[in-house]
């Protein structure tokens, strides 16, 4: 394995060693928690792991019924009315907005690190959920047994129509975007790290800091480097 040189250390060994478990919720959510000590050194990807937990907990202890309807109004409540997750609209480019630990303290975030709590908080509830790869603006997709909903986790868990998610993805790029499923795609667990690390290079690259950009292109060598899941 190659050492980090821009990389804080012990968050690219950490990354590394969830990349093997990276096709489950448990290492993803790790992998991603790793990402943000190479600044939050004292971040903790187990505590970040617990705290959602707590979450599910939450919400587990209000169900009466494990109808899906009932496990999404209950996830909704916890999450968007009582926690208050939502977009960080005032302050979008802050790096601290893709740093699991940091979003759950402040309660804000971008469309991939929100997505991606609900989709660990909601899977521990009996939930199928997958992050929705759009460009611009990520996106939560729930399974059901009839079909599938559009879940905005950036807009306090809006439900969209895939037609609503393609106004959405429109508005954010302001490219207009022709008929079709491929924008629409579902991120494999590989993907959602990469776009993580890729957001995060983008920002680094806007403020000038070059060496924090170096250490997140490191990390994403790794998911390269890492066998496909």
């Amino acid at each position: 394995m190659p050492q980090p040189i821009h990389c804080h250390p012990r968050a690219f060994h950490l990354f590394a060693g969830y990349l093997a478990s990276a096709d489950t919720n448990e290492g993803l959510l790790r992998a991603v928690a790793a990402i943000s000590m190479h600044e939050l050194e004292s971040a903790e990807p187990e505590e970040v792991a617990r705290r959602l937990s707590g979450l599910a907990q939450r919400v587990r202890a209000r169900l009466r019924s494990n109808r899906v309807d009932a496990v999404l109004a209950h996830l909704h409540e916890v999450l968007f009315e009582e926690e208050g997750f939502a977009g960080n609209t005032e302050d979008y480019f802050n790096p601290y907005n893709s740093y699991l630990p940091a979003v759950l303290e402040s309660r804000r975030g971008i469309p991939i690190t929100l997505s991606l709590i609900y989709k660990v908080v909601g899977e521990q509830l009996g939930l199928r959920i997958e992050g929705v790869n759009a460009p611009g603006h990520f996106l939560a997709r729930l399974r059901i047994d009839d079909g599938m909903m559009l879940v905005d986790p950036f807009a306090g868990g809006r439900l969209l129509t895939p037609e609503e998610a393609i106004e959405r993805i429109e508005e954010v790029t302001g490219r207009t975007v022709l008929p079709g499923g491929r924008y629409l795609a579902i991120a494999t667990h590989r993907v959602w790290l990469a776009r993580v690390l890729v957001n995060l290079q983008n920002i680094f690259a806007s403020l000038g800091r070059s060496d924090d950009l170096a250490a997140m292109v490191e990390l994403q060598s790794l998911v390269q480097e890492a066998p496909p899941q």
